[in-house]
């Protein structure tokens, strides 16, 4: 929302500078998104005199002036208004001067007469948008040589207001105004109201009608006659022209400037457009139409909500007027419109029609219904100054909803609790009494009854209430403290079989592999082509197909049948894990089946994305799907599991046990090429499946364990091996670990290669050698250093190259 300062020192006397205004709004929660001069185009044209003017004489439309800018002599200015005279104050841009409209202004002969600078109509100035008929004349108290802005009193300082949502009382000069007094101990001043009134009371010329008082709780009308539609004067245009909004006439402009002076959106009907004396408020009929006055014709459907006279629609509720009652050029008679509408009923509307206007931005968040009364009377004083005309008394209105008060229950002592600052009761009273709401005295249990404003829509619960404390206080003073723990750590609960799945999954995702989720159903012949055994079997009595006949006992046929469908689409490289359980037979459980949790691995083509600077050509091996389970065993922080050939499984060759001290965790290998072809596989394919309830055991048995971070830097060594058929890398890393070296931290293989034409594999070991108490010396690393090599070559049939 766009503020005018200077309007809103008319609210209240805050005289302080628009940065200071700007930081303790936006501490209170109004951020301020810039500051600007909506003038600054026109800050360089100042106020001249004309002394003489002189019909040009070679042109019979432009005249030859001289004008006084209160510099040193006149300048000669050819202009072409017709209306243009000496004695008139009038606005000058001088050379070097450029206009709104992007023109620069030279010096320059004109048929031959010197013209020094330009004499500038509303339309050159952008203070109007259609095209003026003639120069703009201000009035004689303007000072000749200042700048035209501050002769007007123009607005020239426009602070961009931020609105959050839930505060739609801020979205007018009176909200923000309301703010500021607050913050600034300030009084608040509103504009005086009153007029005559004559003539026949309203409430029997119009009648109002409301179809559902959910929808429109409130309706009134004022009725004004013999108006004369014109321009607004000139501090109401130029006031509208500052925030943004174009002036239109003296009405429809006093509609807009209650608009954004209070909140309360207004219509102005031409009353003579209205067929019968009824206003009648409806939800539109399925596929009725009505012209907006843009233009437009709009097809509504049932949920929209019209203002009809007692034959047709005339308006968009709370949206766009129609353009079947607008007021014209000749309308005499007004009946202007003051309601309140459902907000979710105008938002739906706007939202669907595409028909955003400044109104329904406001019955969208809420307006104030009691204020509503004050904010009509204001309009029709605007109309009454500015169009002349005679009002009706009283007014029509349905109110089948009145407006009732909210009491909240507040406690300044919640309040301390939940801020984390203490919150005196006095501070509490001052805070809320400024913000508007009424108190009641403190019970005896500390609670305070408190009834927020009727502009306070979104004073609901004691919550509310502390929030407004809080930002009155200030945030930012509130300093930042730990919440007190009162809880020790070992009474923690243990994590749940859920919180430890979340885990795995987190790891696998976080390690590069994609999840699959697959049935709980396989079928017999894919069970079948992995050779397992039928007596673990759970079958289906009612299968939803063949393919989903039997109840899986193990992960591997789902991701197997995972790979056949991501490759049927084309995508060979795969990642794939899944964490599920597993059923078997089992006669002596109650359901004669036993349930398990597994975690399966798939791995299935290049082992690198196929783009620069990956390496191409490299499929996935066993190397990748083994550090794969022994990052997860790290990561759970257990201890380096074995690996072990066995054969009890006929559709992976080769086939790798994976224990962890006396606990069998599951099993690591390779689709046999007659199995893989079956699910369409053209790369080696290679299947983990691990007993996560197993694991979980291993892992609820870890002590967590503190040690001091190392001090001191660490020095590295790589050491290359070649090592005979027969010798593991299991085997040359326990040879290294057990040589009982004080100062050996880590030992890892970073490279594995096989010469050509030789027998041995060359093996790169990279150690690490770290001190707790000193930092290590080159000298004394390589005296170690060699001593494990010389351990190694002595434990184990390998050679240094």
């Amino acid at each position: 929302m766009l503020l005018s300062l200077a309007w809103l020192r008319e609210f209240t006397p805050y005289e302080g500078t628009p940065q200071q205004l700007a930081g303790r709004l936006t501490m209170l929660g109004l951020e301020i998104e810039e500051i600007k001069n909506p003038f600054e185009d026109i800050a360089s044209v100042v106020v001249g005199k004309v002394l003489t003017r002189e019909d040009h004489p070679d042109s019979d439309h432009l005249s030859c002036c001289t004008v006084d800018v209160g510099g040193e002599a006149p300048l000669p200015i050819v202009c072409g208004a017709p209306n243009v005279a000496a004695g008139q104050h009038v606005p000058v841009a001088m050379v070097g001067v450029t206009l709104p409209g992007g023109l620069t202004i030279k010096k320059s002969k004109i048929r031959g007469q010197v013209s020094e600078g330009m004499i500038c109509s509303e339309s050159e100035l952008g203070l109007a948008e259609e095209r003026s008929g003639g120069i703009l004349v201000l009035p004689e108290s303007a000072t000749i040589g200042w700048s035209l802005p501050d002769a007007l009193g123009l607005d020239t300082c426009v602070l961009d207001v931020s609105i959050t949502p839930n505060r739609a009382d801020c979205l007018s000069v009176l909200g923000i105004a309301r703010e500021v007094a607050m913050a600034f101990d300030l009084p608040l001043t509103l504009p005086k109201v009153s007029y005559p009134e004559s003539g026949p009371n309203a409430a029997t010329q119009v009648a109002i009608e409301i179809d559902d008082p959910q929808q429109c709780p409130v309706y009134r009308a004022k009725l004004v006659t013999g108006v004369t539609i014109g321009p607004s004067p000139d501090r109401i245009r130029w006031r509208l022209l500052a925030i943004g909004q174009r002036p239109i006439s003296n009405i429809v402009d006093a509609t807009n400037y209650v608009l954004f002076e209070l909140g309360q959106p207004l219509h102005a009907f031409d009353r003579a457009k209205l067929a019968g004396n009824t206003v009648k408020v409806r939800n539109a009929v399925e596929g009725e139409k009505i012209t907006t006055l843009d233009g437009q014709e709009r097809l509504l459907t049932a949920r929209d909500l019209l203002i009809c006279d007692a034959g047709k629609p005339v308006a968009l509720a709370g949206v766009m007027g129609g353009e079947n009652s607008e007021m014209g050029s000749d309308s005499t008679e007004v009946l202007l419109e003051c309601a309140v509408f459902r907000p979710g009923a105008i938002r739906k509307t706007a939202r669907r029609l595409s028909l955003p206007s400044e109104a329904s931005y406001r019955f969208e968040r809420g307006v104030d219904q009691v204020g509503s009364v004050y904010a009509m009377h204001r309009a029709v004083s605007l109309m009454l100054e500015t169009a002349g005309g005679t009002v009706l008394p009283g007014e029509a209105v349905a109110e089948p909803r009145p407006y009732t008060p909210r009491g909240i229950g507040f406690r300044p002592a919640r309040a301390s609790l939940l801020l984390g600052e203490e919150m005196p009761e006095d501070f509490c009273r001052k805070t809320l009494t400024a913000l508007g709401c009424k108190l009641t005295d403190t019970d005896p249990s500390g609670t305070m009854a408190v009834t927020p404003p009727s502009y306070r829509l979104d004073l609901e619960r004691e919550a509310d209430l502390i929030e407004e404390v809080g930002r009155v206080y200030g945030l930012d003073r509130i300093a930042p403290k730990l919440p007190r723990v009162s809880k020790s750590l070992d009474d923690a609960s243990p994590e749940t079989e859920f919180g430890f799945w979340a885990r795995l999954r987190a790891y696998a995702v976080g390690v590069g592999l994609r999840e699959a989720v697959n049935y709980s159903f396989v079928g017999h012949s894919d069970l079948d082509l992995l050779c397992l055994d039928a007596s673990c079997r759970v079958s289906v009595a009612n299968p939803l197909s063949e393919e989903q006949n039997v109840m899986r006992p193990m992960l591997a046929p789902g991701l197997l049948n995972s790979v056949r469908h991501n490759l049927a689409q084309g995508n060979a490289n795969l990642r794939l894990f899944e964490v599920a359980r597993i059923f078997t037979a089992d006669a002596a459980s109650d359901s004669t089946a036993r349930e398990a949790g597994r975690m399966g691995l798939a791995l299935h083509g290049a082992r690198h994305p196929e783009a620069w600077p990956w390496p191409k050509d490299v499929e996935a091996g066993y190397a990748d799907i083994k550090g794969l389970v022994e990052g997860l065993l790290a990561h759970f922080h257990l201890p380096e599991p074995t690996f072990s050939r066995v054969e009890d499984q006929p559709w992976l060759a080769p086939q790798v046990d994976v224990t962890c001290g006396p606990v069998r965790l599951g099993l690591i290998g390779q689709v046999t090429p007659e199995v893989a072809d079956a699910f369409h596989a053209r790369s080696p394919l290679w299947i983990a499946e691990l007993d996560i309830d197993a694991l979980r055991v291993l892992v609820d048995a870890q002590k967590t364990v503190f040690a001091p971070l190392p001090g001191f830097p660490p020095v590295r060594r790589d050491i290359t091996l070649a090592v005979p058929a027969g010798v593991t890398v299991g085997a040359v890393l326990a040879a290294l670990r057990g040589a009982n070296v004080p100062i050996l931290e880590d030992v890892v293989l970073i490279d594995a290669y096989k010469p050509e034409g030789a027998a041995d594999r060359r093996l790169t070991f990279r150690i690490t050698y770290r001190h707790p108490a000193k930092t290590l010396k080159d000298k004394e690393v390589d005296k170690v250093h060699e001593g494990l090599a010389k351990s190694v070559l002595a434990s184990l049939p390998v050679t240094r190259p």
